[in-house]
């Protein structure tokens, strides 16, 4: 038996244990209306999401996601994060896609911190948390990190950080450019993008399949 044997048997079994988490800080009023995305970049959600390479080495991995187009903008792997990776994705994924005008995450340290706040406030991006506890005001992301995962990270045994990239990567963009969703009117992300961009107003059919996916609604 090895490190690399146990680990195989452990992810195939869908085993793990429950974690004893702190008590976080919970920041933005309760029973606050919860913004719902109406065009691209009006809200971008984000969220962490774990895996660990053939040897036991950690993966952790950041997801940023358009709720609008359901586009993944992002998917940053590295050993270990915090609030400056979370800065320097956005900052990048502004220059790209232009900064979004809310982003929508859990109250995470990464997420609260002081330098995360001030970036955002510096940006005029506003922010949307959750609620401790309440991954269901999060839906778009708890969804795509469940496809992240059952269709990815569980399918592969990565040996190394570079590997794990390179894997994430191509999924990634299979997600965008490959994967119709019915909620978008059964066009890809990308499609779906590229058609609102190329008219001056969202088509009543477009319209119409996008506000019909609830809040709640776990599937993309």
């Amino acid at each position: 038996m090895n490190v690399k044997r146990v680990h195989r048997v452990w992810k195939e079994q869908g085993l793990g244990l429950k974690r004893r988490r702190p008590k976080r800080r919970s920041y933005g009023p309760k029973g606050a209306v919860v913004n719902r995305a109406q065009r691209p970049g009006h809200v971008w959600t984000y969220d962490f999401v774990e895996d660990r390479t053939a040897r036991g080495g950690k993966l952790k991995l950041l997801c940023v996601v358009d709720e609008f187009t359901r586009q993944c903008h992002a998917i940053r792997v590295e050993k270990r994060m915090g609030s400056q990776h979370v800065i320097e994705t956005l900052e990048w994924l502004s220059a790209v896609h232009g900064r979004p005008e809310h982003l929508r995450s859990d109250n995470g340290p990464e997420f609260i911190a002081h330098a995360v706040q001030h970036w955002l406030t510096a940006h005029g991006a506003q922010t949307i948390y959750i609620h401790p506890g309440s991954p269901w005001q999060n839906a778009y992301i708890e969804s795509f990190n469940d496809k992240l995962r059952n269709e990815c990270l569980n399918q592969e045994v990565f040996a190394n950080g570079r590997e794990a990239r390179e894997v994430i990567e191509a999924w990634r963009r299979d997600y965008n450019e490959q994967r119709p969703h019915s909620s978008l009117g059964y066009l890809t992300p990308d499609e779906f993008t590229t058609r609102w961009r190329n008219s001056s107003r969202p088509t009543a059919s477009l319209r119409s399949t996008n506000a019909a996916v609830p809040e709640v609604n776990l599937s993309l």
